[in-house]
């Protein structure tokens, strides 16, 4: 990743820099310890690329103010990347959030790190 990196997941949270990246995904794992991101499709067209992935977990901690359920969950969503000297200088995630939310009845109203779930 580049020193600059700037990330934007469908989950919500903007973060920049290695470290914050890191930081996210420990709050993901938080929820869903067995976190994959699966890589179904890849398009390259030089200094950007673009994925389409497959998420998959099971939900143990609080998941869109939902307590662990020990259900698995998965969805669907879509990774656009940008390159910059020769590192990952951006990604930007979507995802399908609603899908999650019905798999775990969240209130649909309700954020991944929400204080007030």
């Amino acid at each position: 990743m580049h020193p600059e990196f700037d990330f934007r997941g469908s989950l919500g949270p903007k973060r920049s820099g290695p470290d914050e990246f890191i930081r996210y995904t420990e709050e993901v794992r938080e929820a869903l310890p067995d976190f994959q991101c699966n890589i179904v499709e890849i398009v390259d067209a030089e200094e950007k690329a673009a994925a389409r992935i497959s998420f998959v977990g099971t939900h143990h901690g609080v998941f869109f103010g939902v307590d662990g359920t020990q259900q698995r969950t998965e969805w669907s969503g879509a990774a656009f990347f940008t390159i910059r000297e020769q590192k990952i200088g951006s990604l930007w995630v979507l995802g399908d959030i609603d899908s999650i939310k019905r798999q775990l009845n969240a209130h649909p109203k309700v954020a991944f790190l929400d204080p007030y779930a």
